[in-house]
């Protein structure tokens, strides 16, 4: 540890995003020596390896993903050192003195304070040489908001007494830079963030910072350029109303956040796109509803074990794979003995949906009403 500093933030009222009674101190600022053996040591045992050893996904497959990577932005020409919370993360990173380290430190919890959602807590940043790796420092912004209601056993009489200004270690939010892509890699351009919680509030005060987007929207993109690209190939020159329709209709159904089958691409052209994507990324999710039926798989599987149909003006989907599993609630269908495909086919499309919800299906128990033509396994 080269250098640690410790604030302490407060709010009036810790709900009050805009509140006019912020207000931050500096504890103490710790160097190698002091940082040794003391409580905040202690307490921060091991957190920096965990922050560094942290996995993120450079597009994580949600937009709430708690560790993200954050890329520094600059103007097309201009080199890293013309974005500003690069150069202050820099500066930091080049102090040469624990007076210097306090003043440029104060300055970025002076920035953070400006944000339009602050919370009460701890702020720490430290600069630290992870031997292991690389003799050049990193740097970690570390908070810990207050912990409510947090009690301690006190005697027999009271029972507990209140704990104030109460944090915990396993609700720090963090930022390192630079990012380390894996060991023995340094890249400058990057920063990792970690905020478990849903608030986006701690990365709102790098302004110049930009963070990768999510997967599905990355493949999604994709998608649409793919789709793109095969109307160009299609109606090559031609201008055509009928192209302006399919062009409209792609907007139409890339903009929507549920969205029906189109059946424009035949099974093997949607194969060799998806081929594409799988190539990118092995284990890309794959989900969709069939009615109220929810199935999950990988895109991979699609051709292979997941298949597509329609019968008798139904759709049907056919999952084939070599074991059922069942979970948690038990069900009579674990006791099934499956038809073959050929006698399933039948029945589907045979029925009308109203029919179904309709058909008064009701459970009667053994020995109860029951024929002598009841045909059942009790």
């Amino acid at each position: 540890m080269q250098y640690l500093s410790f604030f302490v933030i407060h709010t009036d009222g810790e709900e009050s995003a805009a509140s006019s009674g912020k207000r931050f101190k500096h504890y103490q600022t710790l160097e190698e020596d002091t940082y040794e053996d003391s409580e905040i040591q202690k307490f921060l045992d091991d957190e920096f390896k965990r922050i560094v050893k942290r996995k993120v996904e450079r597009n994580p497959n949600s937009a709430g993903a708690p560790t993200k990577i954050g890329r520094f932005m600059v103007e097309p020409g201009y080199e890293l050192g013309s974005n500003q919370n690069y150069n202050l993360f820099q500066r930091l990173r080049d102090a040469d003195s624990k007076e210097r380290f306090i003043g440029i430190a104060d300055e970025l919890v002076r920035i953070y304070m400006d944000t339009s959602a602050v919370r009460g807590g701890a702020f720490i940043i430290a600069l630290s040489k992870l031997n292991t790796y690389f003799d050049e420092p990193f740097l970690f912004l570390l908070k810990c908001d207050f912990e409510p209601k947090i009690a301690r056993i006190s005697d027999e009489k009271n029972l507990i007494s209140q704990v104030e200004m109460a944090i915990s270690a396993r609700s720090i939010k963090s930022i390192q830079y630079p990012h380390m892509p894996e060991e023995g890699m340094l890249e400058h351009w990057e920063l990792k963030i970690h905020q478990a919680s849903h608030a986006r509030y701690f990365e709102d005060f790098l302004k110049y910072v930009s963070y990768e987007k999510p997967l599905p929207e990355v493949m999604g993109e994709q998608v649409v350029e793919m789709v793109h690209q095969y109307i160009a190939d299609k109606w090559q020159e031609d201008e055509s109303s009928e192209r302006r329709e399919e062009e409209n209709a792609v907007e139409v159904w890339a903009a929507s956040e549920k969205r029906d089958l189109q059946e424009w691409w035949t099974p093997e052209q949607v194969e060799v796109a998806a081929a594409a994507l799988v190539e990118q990324k092995p284990d890309l999710p794959f989900s969709f509803k069939l009615d109220s039926v929810t199935v999950k798989g990988l895109l991979a599987d699609f051709g292979a074990a997941i298949h597509f149909a329609k019968h008798n003006g139904r759709y049907v989907v056919v999952i084939e794979g070599d074991a059922f599993q069942f979970e948690k609630g038990m069900s009579p269908v674990e006791l099934v003995q499956p038809l073959d495909l050929v006698d399933v086919m039948p029945r589907i499309g045979s029925k009308k949906p109203s029919e179904d919800a309709d058909s008064g299906y009701s459970y009667t128990p053994a020995g109860e009403g029951t024929s002598p033509n009841d045909d059942v396994p009790w």
